[in-house]
């Protein structure tokens, strides 16, 4: 088998875009399911039962509500992030030790349960198993997800190192905020023609096509690392984890953490509540408020890869961090003090969060040593989902408490202006800090050699120093595990 001629020569430069094609697809379904929330908080937290309205060409349209409170309607969120702190780090980990292929393939399988579980709540409408499968669902759900990202991005590391590589980023972020693009386009409409049960299932065959998408990445990953010689160096490198590795991330990784922390802080838990939002402030219909709702991600479709390849080219992913934080502060302040037209908010948000993607998480790989990259990523995710379900539990208290109160709006704005203040600041620290060490975040693609170089010799030493200590019996049982 293994002397038949390969039909793909994974040394050639289409096939990496080849594995790049299918990564994106990984995560368009599920990313669709997550923003689903979003646009039917309308039907999700709405008075019990359909409620119907005459329309002005005497055309009655009802409207079916399940009856959550804004509380319980942001705990779908709240859950989702929460699984994943203590998940994802488990996750990064698995990822390290038994390859990123294995990884896809395993949480693009949780993606597809979790979805079916939630969809599966809806049988129960009216009573309490409705929200408690809800939360399972969602649960399974995000321990899926987040992981898979984890892995969706420790695949185009290996593909695309000192190459295309926030390119690769911004593609497979492109796509699958396409997912998120067709959510809020369509979403609202198809669950008025066929009802919110249909919906929710259709959600579900999205995540099924990326489980096929995870096969055949197992497939390409496997077939290009035999070919490049490169899988038993990935074996080699492949070692039992240890608490000790978490010393090894050094002050450039925890503060991109934190600055990345707050800057979903400001973006996500909005996006969860925007629709309504944009209603009840601006008075727009449920689809326009969707639509308006979806611009953010709209224009990052558009933005981010080509922010990725001018970052690939100029560098200086630091300072982009910054101006991308620093930009957010205007959003908030737009929304939350004036009555101009929404879109310019959510616009600027949009170009602020194809900066963010393509400076934040592409810089992971530049600070951390490769050996590491499945735990640092799983550790970043995992301070993303704490701030993110913290905020979104906040945000939920806040428009409960102040239901009737004209200004609950105001002051959800206000909170997430508080977070991207934070952002700002941190970013701007990252940056010192950054400059007076090797300043390998504003280097430029030539200068950033010389980092790349000082990973490698890096990781030949820890691979080397892996190889003395595999005298041991549990090494040897580790190394046999892992070619299993």
């Amino acid at each position: 088998m293994d002397s038949e001629k390969p039909r793909f020569y994974a040394f050639r430069g289409y096939y990496r875009f080849l594995v790049l094609f299918f990564n994106c697809l990984l995560t368009f379904g599920s990313y669709f399911c997550f923003d689903m929330p979003s646009v039917l908080q309308e039907s999700f937290t709405g008075k019990y039962g359909k409620n119907c309205t005459i329309k002005t060409n005497n055309v009655t349209v009802c409207k079916e509500h399940l009856g959550l409170s804004d509380t319980e309607y942001n705990l779908l969120y709240t859950v989702y992030a929460w699984t994943n702190v203590f998940v994802v780090i488990g996750a990064g980990v698995l990822i390290d030790k038994f390859g990123q292929r294995v990884g896809a393939l395993l949480f693009s399988t949780l993606c597809v349960i979790g979805s079916m579980t939630f969809a599966a709540g809806y049988f129960f409408k009216g009573k309490d198993a409705m929200f408690a499968l809800f939360l399972l669902g969602r649960l399974i759900f995000g321990a899926g997800n987040g992981s898979l990202t984890i892995a969706q991005s420790k695949i185009s590391a290996f593909w695309f190192e000192g190459k295309e590589l926030a390119f690769a980023f911004g593609c497979t972020l492109s796509v699958s905020r396409l997912g998120s693009v067709f959510n809020f386009l369509f979403t609202e409409s198809f669950a008025m023609k066929w009802g919110l049960n249909w919906t929710l299932w259709g959600g579900s065959f999205l995540c099924v096509i990326g489980w096929f998408s995870a096969i055949i990445i197992f497939i390409l990953d496997r077939s290009g690392q035999r070919q490049l010689n490169r899988e038993q160096t990935m074996k080699v490198a492949t070692r039992k984890m240890q608490l000790g590795d978490i010393r090894n991330l050094n002050i450039q990784f925890w503060l991109l953490a934190v600055t990345t922390m707050f800057f979903y802080n400001t973006l996500f838990p909005f996006i969860a509540n925007a629709s309504k939002f944009v209603h009840e402030k601006y008075g727009y219909k449920d689809q326009n408020s969707a639509i308006i709702t979806g611009s953010v991600y709209d224009i990052s479709l558009i933005l981010t890869p080509l922010l990725g390849l001018t970052v690939d080219y100029i560098g200086y992913r630091g300072i982009m961090a910054s101006a991308c934080a620093v930009l957010t502060i205007p959003v908030f302040s737009i929304l939350a003090f004036t009555q101009w037209n929404p879109l310019i908010g959510t616009l600027l948000l949009g170009a602020t969060y194809s900066a963010a993607a393509t400076s934040l998480c592409p810089s992971v790989p530049l600070v951390v040593n490769p050996i590491f990259l499945g735990t640092a990523m799983g550790l970043m995710t995992s301070m993303q989902m704490i701030g993110n379900g913290s905020c979104n539990l906040v945000v939920g208290s806040i428009l409960d408490s102040y239901k009737k109160n004209p200004h609950k709006w105001k002051f959800v704005m206000l909170f997430l202006f508080a977070n991207a203040l934070a952002c700002v600041l941190l970013s701007v620290i990252l940056n010192i800090i950054d400059f007076r060490r090797n300043g390998v975040l504003n280097k430029t693609s030539k200068r950033k050699k010389k980092k790349k170089a000082y990973l490698s010799n890096d990781k030949k030493g820890l691979i080397a120093n892996e190889v003395h200590n595999g005298a041991s019996n549990d090494d040897a049982e580790c190394e046999k595990s892992c070619s299993a």
